[in-house]
C-alpha cells in the first residue's frame, strides 16, 4: 500500500462485500462515484489482487481530524 499521509487507504471489495454495501446504502453500482483503473490507488490494489476489472467496487478509508473515519465507495471505469 501506499505509506503517506495524503493518500487513503484502498481496500478492493468481494463481489459479496459489494453486494452488501449497496443494498444497505440503497444504491445500485451505477449510482456510485467512479474511480478510473488508472488511479494510482487501483494500481496498488492490482499489485496485490492482480488486475482488477471494471465493476468492481473499491473502499476509500480517509483519515478525518473531525470524524476519525470517512469511508467511501467508488466503481471502478476503464481510463
Amino acid at each position: 500500500m501506499l505509506k503517506h499521509d495524503l493518500v487513503p487507504e484502498h481496500h478492493l471489495l468481494s463481489e459479496e462485500e459489494a453486494k452488501t454495501v449497496l443494498s444497505q446504502m440503497g444504491m445500485t453500482c451505477d449510482q456510485l462515484p467512479k474511480i478510473r483503473n488508472s488511479d494510482a490507488g487501483i494500481r496498488v490494489l492490482e499489485s496485490i489482487h492482480g488486475p482488477i476489472t471494471e465493476g468492481r467496487v473499491v473502499k476509500i478509508v480517509r483519515k478525518s481530524e473531525t470524524a476519525q473515519e470517512f469511508v467511501a465507495y467508488r466503481l471502478v471505469t476503464k481510463g
